[in-house]
């Protein structure tokens, strides 16, 4: 063997040596600062042992093994290791996820809450399962059917809105045509002369307006004037009248008081009263009847009526 593979040989070996090493060292920082958890899902979308595990987009770990559940054969029963003090809690889920695009699956960890119950070693995580990609292709062809049958809807609903729209260019022609434009015309030239020969008179007509309008804020000055005027004179005569009605309604105030107090002498003033009408009435019935009364006492003896004497 020549020297110089010898040195090959040597420097190869070296590098066995060095690679074994790290990883040797590496295992065994993993091994003793890791904790094991594991978690089920229905698809692994091609996750294998060695996978990444993020915890709130952190790697903190790797997969250890993907296999079918032993107690569920349907579900997947996913492995994993993470770095110990890893805050893994009751909340956290576990889902199928992405380091890069272009970088194969790996298991994402939520970070959950900070006020729940951190998980045991050996727990099982709660999953949520991520759609496959049979799923988002027969969501697709769901999607691409339905916009199928939109777009012949579409397509009749715009079949019949261009129908819409030659048949009013159609009106619009028909309308804008040069009959249409010529009545149009004749119309503009009767505006026209009507203004030529009403505009003095309507000028005319608005300096009137104008000289009204300026009469009329004349005289609705004046009037606010005299309103101003009158309005102090017009205040003082309520107020004495008001205070004239109050005095009035005082006094029929004490009115009352009185007439309620000598009820009763009011009522023996009208009995004595109705008594004398009656006596009067009385009066003059009699002297209606017997007038002498007021001269003489004693009534007159009877008249005898004269007898002729006898010859």
């Amino acid at each position: 063997m020549t020297t110089e593979g010898k040195v090959g040989v040597f420097v190869l070996g070296c590098f066995s040596i060095l690679a074994f090493t790290v990883i040797f060292l590496l295992n065994a920082q993993f091994s003793g600062n890791t904790v094991p958890y594991h978690t089920y899902l229905r698809y692994a979308g091609g996750l294998e042992p060695g996978a990444s595990v993020l915890f709130g987009g952190i790697s903190v770990g790797k997969v250890k093994a993907v296999q079918p559940g032993t107690s569920d054969p349907t579900k997947v029963e996913i492995l994993l290791e993470v770095k110990k003090n890893t805050p893994v809690n009751e909340q956290s889920v576990a889902k199928l996820g992405l380091v890069s695009v272009m970088s194969g699956p790996a298991l994402s960890i939520t970070t959950g809450s900070n006020e729940a119950k951190r998980l045991a070693p050996g727990s099982s995580i709660p999953s949520q399962e991520a759609a496959s990609l049979d799923e988002i292709a027969g969501k697709m062809v769901g999607v691409a059917d339905n916009a199928n049958g939109l777009i012949t809807q579409v397509r009749g609903e715009l079949e019949g809105i261009t129908s819409n729209a030659h048949t009013l260019l159609g009106n619009l022609n028909a309308v804008t045509g040069k009959p249409n434009q010529q009545t149009i015309q004749a119309v503009l030239n009767n505006v026209n002369g009507l203004l030529a020969t009403e505009g003095p008179k309507i000028g005319r007509l608005t300096d009137q307006l104008n000289t009204i309008s300026q009469h009329a804020d004349a005289t609705i000055q004046n009037v606010n004037g005299t309103v101003t005027d009158t309005r102090e004179p017009i205040g003082k005569d309520l107020a004495e009248l008001q205070a004239t009605l109050q005095q009035a309604k005082a006094l029929l105030s004490d009115m009352q008081v009185v007439v309620r107090t000598n009820d009763d002498k009011i009522g023996d003033t009208v009995e004595n009263l109705r008594v004398a009408t009656e006596n009067l009435d009385q009066l003059s019935d009699s002297l209606k009847q017997r007038p002498w009364s007021m001269i003489r006492i004693k009534q007159p003896n009877n008249r005898t009526v004269p007898q002729e004497k006898v010859r």
